[in-house]
């Protein structure tokens, strides 16, 4: 199988060099990454500049083919589709990011949207994510993507699709199995700290802590866990995430509520 990499820690991050290089042995490997760390740059574009691409060696096996891209995230993956790969990948593959990407963390981060990129042009597309900032063990996340590549491989699935897998920060033997789940709440609450730069001016840095679970407004009567909750008794989250957001539940709703402006405007 042909598959493009991407990710959003960065073209030297550890968490994409253990990604390509255990899918090299069995697939045919191509890393565009950017040249430096562009995490939670949502799914961002650079339309006001050029955008670079560089060709690297010695940091990955020696059969993947590897690029440094000035952009985004999402950026490396337009730009491997439509200027550095001489035909389209069969999977678009994101991470492994150093940190979970859990809940709404899905709305700002650069792993997730790169995937997103390669779905948005029909290609079915994983974002990988694991659950340290810190742990630098990605080979039991890394052994996952290969076995679940495998899966999609052996099981097609009818249309593309988005999967946004997080793995726990633990041994093999520790995780507690695979769960099929839903996108969670996970919200922060923010600070800004204000400091004061050499020159005496002042600026802010952002910083704040993790309100996991808040009130589930979206709960339904569904047995499946949120990834958040799934990931909290240390099983791996597999969620199926989709580019269009429209609120479906409120299109009929909303018909009727907005009657009167209808009504208005025929009058016009």
């Amino acid at each position: 199988m042909k598959l493009l990499v991407g990710n959003d820690d960065g073209i030297f991050a550890p968490g994409v060099r253990a990604l390509a290089n255990t899918l090299a042995a069995d697939h045919d490997v191509t890393v565009v990454c950017p040249d430096r760390e562009r995490s939670a740059t949502g799914h961002g574009l650079t339309i006001h500049q050029p955008i670079r691409a560089e060709q690297v060696t010695s940091i990955f096996a020696d059969q993947v083919q590897a690029w440094a891209c000035s952009g985004t995230p999402s950026d490396c993956i337009k730009l491997a589709l439509g200027a550095l790969l001489d035909s389209p990948p069969d999977f678009v593959l994101s991470g492994i990011n150093q940190g979970p990407n859990l809940g709404t963390d899905v709305l700002y981060s650069g792993t997730v949207s790169a995937a997103m990129e390669g779905v948005i042009e029909g290609i079915t597309s994983v974002a990988f994510s694991y659950a340290s900032f810190t742990d630098p063990h990605f080979q039991p996340a890394a052994d996952f993507a290969q076995q679940f590549l495998q899966q999609l491989i052996e099981h097609p699935l009818r249309e593309s699709m988005l999967f946004n897998v997080n793995v726990p920060a633990l041994p093999a033997a520790q995780i507690q199995g695979v769960a099929l789940t839903r996108q969670g709440i996970r919200r922060y609450h923010d600070i800004f700290e204000k400091r004061i730069d050499p020159r005496g001016k002042t600026y802010y840095w952002l910083a704040g802590e993790v309100m996991e679970d808040l009130e589930d407004k979206w709960a339904t009567d569904t047995p499946i866990l949120t990834d958040v909750q799934a990931m909290r008794q240390n099983l791996i989250t597999i969620t199926p995430l989709q580019y269009n957001l429209t609120a479906t539940s409120m299109l009929n709703p909303l018909l009727d509520w907005l009657t009167p402006f209808q009504k208005r405007q025929s009058v016009i």
